[in-house]
Formats: C-alpha cells, sequence, structure tokens
C-alpha cells in the first residue's frame, strides 16, 4: 500500500482574465483528484485573487499539517499570492499549469502558464527549490507519488544494531547529514538488544512453523531452525517496541559466534511479512527499501550486484542468503543453508521472480546526497547457486551500467522492487538538489 499523504490545494486567479471559466475547471479538479488513492486533501475552496485571500487561505493550510501544496495557476495572477502562502508553509510544491482555452474575441483567456513561469522564477530567485512543474488537465501522479516517498522518509525511525559490517566503510552514514538531508532519526542498539530481546513462547512457536512450511530444512539442525524462529520472534518484538520502521543489523562477523547463527533466515521470513531490515547496517539501504515501500512496492530486496556477463548482457542481483521469501520464482525448493560463516549461516537459498525491476540507491559521498537509479527486467534462471538471487538484463548495456556504479562509487548494495518506480524518485532527487545518476 502506498504512503499516505495530505495535500493542501490552491488556485490561483487574476479578474483581467477568465476567472470564472478558471473557477470552472478548478471545481473539476477537485472532483478528479478523488480517485487517487491515499490522500487526504485540504482545499482552499474559492479562487485566491487578493493577497488577502493568499493569507487567509495560508492560515487555513497550515493547520492541516500537508505534506505539499498544489498551486493550481488558473489564470496568470499576482506573484505575491503564492509567495504569502509557501511562506507560511514551506513544504515541496506542484506549480500547475493549465493548457489554454480557446481564444475568445482573439483576448487570451488564461495565460495559465506564464503564472507557472511567474512563480518558478519567485521561488528560484528566492533560493527554494523544491518544486516542480506540469502543464496539464490532470495532476501528476508522480509527483504525487515522490511527495510520499518525501513523507514516509521524514517521518521514519530507523534503528541500527551494532554498527556497519567490518570494512564496509562505504555504507556510513553521518546522523544529523541523514537528519538534514530525509529527515530521519538513528538510534543505535547492541547486538545484544537484539537477540537476548524476551518473546514468548507463543511468537517463536508461530514463526518455527512458518519457517518449516515454507522451507525446505533438510540441511538445518533442529537447534539451528529453532534458532532462526527464535532469533525472528526478537527481532519481531525488538522493532515493535522501539517503534522502528526500518533496522539495519550488522550481520557478522560477530553475530554468528556470538548467537550461533547468522540472521540472514529469520530477515527472509520477516521481511516477507513487511518488516524493511537491512543487512550488513546499511542505513542508506534501508532508506531506499522504505522509499519503495512507499510507492506501493512489494517487500524490497537489498541485492549485491554481484556478477556480469557481458556476451550474454546480463547481470546477477545476489545476497547471501536475506531476500524475502515471497519473491520465491515458485519453481525451485526453497532451502535453508549453513554455507555462510562457518556452518553457522543459516541462509535462505532460492531463485526470485522474473520481472520488471526497478532499482534504486540512496548514496551520501562527501558533502554531496546521490540517488542511483535502473531499470531492469528479471529473467527465469534454474536454481545453481547458494543465496537468494535473479538474473537480470538492464534497459541499457550492462557494461555501461557496471561503469556508472564504478566510476561514481555507489555503494554495493542497493534496492531492488518489482515494479516501474524510477519517474517519482527523479522528481524526489531533482527537488531535493541531489545528484541523480541513471
Amino acid at each position: 500500500m502506498k504512503q499516505h499523504i495530505t495535500l493542501g490545494i490552491v488556485c490561483l486567479a487574476r479578474k483581467t482574465f477568465d476567472y470564472n471559466a478558471a473557477g470552472e475547471i478548478f471545481n473539476r479538479i477537485k472532483k478528479d483528484l478523488e480517485r487517487v488513492p491515499n490522500v487526504d486533501y485540504a482545499i482552499w475552496p474559492e479562487l485566491v485573487i487578493e493577497i488577502d485571500d493568499a493569507q487567509m487561505a495560508a492560515r487555513f493550510l497550515s493547520e492541516k499539517h500537508i505534506n505539499g501544496l498544489v498551486c493550481i495557476s488558473g489564470t496568470f495572477h499576482l506573484g505575491h499570492l503564492l509567495l504569502e502562502i509557501h511562506k507560511a508553509l514551506p513544504v515541496p510544491v506542484l506549480l500547475w499549469g493549465l493548457p489554454e482555452l480557446p481564444y475568445d474575441g482573439g483576448k487570451i483567456r488564461l495565460n495559465s502558464v506564464c503564472g507557472v513561469n511567474l512563480n518558478a522564477s519567485n521561488l528560484y530567485k528566492a533560493g527554494v527549490r523544491n518544486y516542480h512543474a506540469i502543464v496539464s488537465h490532470s495532476i501528476d501522479e508522480d509527483w504525487i507519488d515522490a511527495i510520499r516517498v518525501h513523507t514516509a522518509l521524514s517521518s521514519a525511525h530507523i534503528g541500527i544494531a551494532g554498527f556497519r559490517a567490518h570494512g564496509f566503510f562505504n555504507l556510513g552514514v553521518r546522523d544529523l547529514e541523514a537528519y538534514s538531508r530525509f529527515g530521519v532519526l538513528i538510534d543505535h542498539f547492541e547486538l545484544l538488544d537484539v537477540y537476548d530481546h524476551p518473546v514468548s513462547e507463543s511468537d517463536v512457536a508461530r514463526l518455527e512453523g512458518l519457517i518449516a512450511q515454507t522451507f525446505d530444512t533438510g540441511g538445518i539442525t533442529i537447534e539451528q531452525l529453532k534458532k532462526t524462529a527464535l532469533l525472528a520472534a526478537r527481532i519481531e518484538a525488538f522493532v515493535k517496541q522501539e517503534k522502528l520502521t526500518a533496522l539495519a543489523i550488522r550481520c557478522w562477523p560477530e553475530f554468528a559466534a556470538r548467537y550461533g547463527i547468522s540472521p540472514c533466515a529469520a530477515m527472509s521470513l520477516l521481511q516477507s511479512e513487511g518488516h524493511i531490515l537491512a543487512c550488513e547496517g546499511d542505513v542508506e539501504g534501508a532508506l531506499s527499501m522504505i522509499a519503495h515501500k512507499s510507492l506501493g512496492a512489494e517487500t524490497p530486496y537489498l541485492f549485491d550486484f554481484s556478477q556480469v556477463d557481458f556476451d550474454e548482457d546480463s547481470a546477477l542481483l545476489w545476497h547471501c542468503g536475506v531476500a524475502p521469501c515471497n519473491l520465491w520464482d515458485g519453481k525451485c525448493v526453497r532451502t535453508l543453508d549453513t554455507y555462510f560463516a562457518g556452518g553457522k549461516g543459516v541462509t535462505a537459498d532460492f531463485v526470485l521472480k522474473s520481472g520488471d525491476i526497478s532499482i534504486l540507491r540512496f548514496d551520501n559521498c562527501g558533502d554531496s546526497q546521490r540517488i542511483f537509479l535502473q531499470r531492469a527486467h528479471g529473467i527465469p534462471m534454474d536454481k545453481k547457486l547458494r543465496g537468494t538471487y535473479v538474473k537480470v538484463k538492464f534497459d541499457s548495456p550492462v557494461k555501461e551500467v557496471l561503469e556508472k556504479v564504478v566510476y561514481h562509487g555507489i555503494a554495493h548494495h542497493a534496492s531492488m522492487a518489482y515494479g516501474d518506480f524510477i519517474r517519482p524518485l527523479e522528481i524526489l532527487g531533482r527537488i531535493n538538489e541531489w545528484e541523480i545518476i541513471t
């Protein structure tokens, strides 16, 4: 389900143009907006024509806790109007221009596009860049989806258990920079807080039964099965108690040594139930998965860009056994294995399903924030490896994709989700003035 948001709606006009026609269009737009799911609207019902109107609209909307502002240029209008509203509501703005109506006696009726131009210029020269502009009969739902991501990130509460994995310097984040860029708060916990968290026997028994139903467990011992179920129950209870949107876990090297197994299989199961869990302490990987989920993506998967085949023009998106088990291809046998961490791995092993895939990585570098985006298509393959993986072909040649990753220094994890979620994230990147790498 997509992230729920609240949008403010205003329509600006000037009486020297056909403001009556603009009012009729505005009434139609109000009805059309009802079809967009998971959005509440705070609509100023009248045309905003004078400065006093703008100030009243601003006071009304400021009480509604809106996540974004839709500013319709019903006609050309005073430049004061949006600035008065934005002063009270410093949220992302959609500048919406209307296609021109047929001329009436040689007179331009709306001049709406010029209103968009005026507003954009005023905002830009005032240092406000978080706007998106359209000229259309209908609202841009990709912008709405960008606001969903913005809202999900800014309201997220992320935990990191332990730290980033040993030597994975490129996954590190600075907490206050993450707060500045995403609005997200990150809380640190010890691994012991997670794998010693108290749970009920009934919760453990439920998850043990679910694991046995989902996987062929012949490759692990009864003790490892019970430890996996116990760990899944503990992670689930810990996330609930701490009210976490996502949890990044330092899953090696200490986990297997101190708890007895690695958390991969437990994470696979919990992610299939909607929890966002990032392996190897990857906070920006968790943020990337939150973004995908806010767009309605089913259980995102944090993968390694693992193998390339230049002759076949394909790549393998792999990880050691942590993909949500509901992403299984429906053909191979989902198994649990102990090949990882000296026989203490307890990882999930299966091929992921085929289909259209969107790839996202939020990635910091020095003082800049980047957003890496790619489209790919998962193709069928036999189960030949341990771990969880899917073979893909990108829209671009795989050599070009690899070069973009390598020569931009993109971190070696990214979120993949089934479906097309690229354009809303491009809009998000632009309104946040992040570097977009596609």
